[in-house]
């Protein structure tokens, strides 16, 4: 049979288009997934991305000291209700400052003292770091469900009449953390019933050591307010969420577990956070963590997400031990990142790592703080007591570094869930 040129001249250019496309397939989607991580590593976000942090199916294997999480433990409060006709004595005014790891007390705070005296709640700002630095409340969180959390327990305003916010005609009043139904008889309500509107502002221990003996105790008001009453907005949710099932889709060989470490480079450098004794030293850099992980049992597998905003030349020893570490920048869609981490948009990062730490299988401080105690209450709210402290102890067990938080219930969130 004759063979026309023309028709393999054809079968061989198609042929040779298919092993061109092939080769550009494998070089834009797969070579890059199979390089090593650089200086500053990024992910194949549209690759790992998955639809929920739940829908991870990965096989059953432990390389470290993970636990199972605890059952999500039951509120010891009962939700309050009004009683009688639902009236108004005036305005409990207030704002969100520092960071999230404070709003939750000054809301409770709020909460309790506008209950006390049957004032309404006006919905606060969230005050920068910068005078005259503001924004509104539904930037950060969610509206809707702070008003129906508090719906029974105290009226919440979004718009307060301007003749009772003017902040120059407010009178201001300082209350501790967690403010006792006493002291706001004693010392706010006489004030209020003179001036009527009131603007309170929460102070706060600074002391490490300090905080971890302030009053532990608590009531149903604060309790809710505390643990109910802030959720993200929307569109900051499902982006911290797909993070979250980023990590998890990530850490196949640790059955989508991962562990959230609050390492930050400025922090690292404050005097106040060191102590001169080296056995009772308080803050670890990032090859400290790393020697501290690899004692307690942790595979070099693991994969570690770290508060740090953009990378930093002194995390490559940690990174050298454990390759799977990441900042937010590398597992963010570009997208996003443009929205919630440009220069105008500062602080969102803050709300990430918060609600980040929260919700890692593992949770460790390179250092004590505010944030610090504040993601343990939430971790406790969630049934999430896998909690490490890095110490120069001896010791390879684990268990001998769980902070008294948890192995003590020295925290205020205990009182709050049985």
């Amino acid at each position: 049979m004759a063979v026309d040129l023309r028709q393999v001249m054809a079968a061989f250019l198609t042929f040779s288009m298919f092993i061109m496309l092939g080769n550009m397939i494998k070089k834009d989607h797969i070579d890059p997934l199979l390089e090593p991580l650089p200086d500053t590593p990024r992910v194949q976000y549209d690759v790992l991305k998955i639809s929920k942090p739940g829908m991870v199916k990965l096989s059953e294997v432990k390389y470290g000291p993970w636990k199972d999480n605890d059952e999500a433990p039951r509120p010891c409060w009962k939700k309050p209700t009004f009683k009688g006709k639902e009236h108004s004595n005036g305005y409990i005014f207030f704002s969100l400052t520092h960071g999230p790891e404070f709003h939750a007390s000054q809301i409770a705070n709020a909460v309790l003292i506008a209950r006390q005296l049957g004032a309404t709640l006006a919905l606060p700002d969230i005050r920068g770091t910068k005078l005259g630095e503001k924004r509104r409340f539904v930037e950060i969180y969610n509206v809707d469900k702070f008003i129906a959390s508090l719906n029974g327990v105290v009226r919440v305003d979004k718009n307060p009449p301007a003749e009772s916010s003017n902040e120059k005609k407010l009178h201001i009043v300082r209350v501790p953390n967690r403010v006792s139904e006493d002291y706001i008889a004693s010392n706010i309500k006489p004030i209020f019933q003179s001036k009527r509107n009131l603007k309170i502002v929460t102070y706060f221990n600074s002391s490490p050591k300090i905080m971890e003996k302030e009053n532990h105790q608590s009531n149903a008001y604060q309790c809710l307010a505390t643990f109910e009453s802030l959720k993200l907005q929307h569109d900051l949710q499902e982006l911290a969420d797909s993070m979250v099932g980023t990590l998890r889709s990530l850490s196949a060989k640790m059955n989508g577990r991962f562990i959230a470490i609050d390492l930050r480079v400025e922090m690292l450098g404050k005097k106040s956070f060191h102590e001169t004794d080296a056995e009772n030293k308080k803050c670890f850099n990032a090859e400290e963590i790393g020697e501290f992980l690899k004692k307690i049992g942790f595979h070099t597998d693991t994969t570690i997400y770290l508060t740090q905003t953009g990378w930093h030349s002194s995390l490559n020893a940690l990174r050298n031990v454990f390759p799977n570490t990441f900042t937010k920048d590398a597992i963010m869609p570009a997208d996003e990142k443009a929205k919630f981490m440009d220069l105008e948009s500062n602080g969102y990062e803050k709300f990430i790592d918060y609600y980040m730490c929260a919700q890692g299988d593992v949770f460790i401080p390179a250092f004590p703080s505010r944030f610090y105690g504040g993601v343990v209450g939430e971790r406790i709210s969630l049934g999430k007591t896998q909690i490490f402290v890095p110490g120069k102890k001896a010791s390879e067990s684990a268990t001998d570094y769980i902070p008294p938080y948890i192995a003590k219930k020295g925290h205020f969130a205990h009182s709050c869930f049985c």
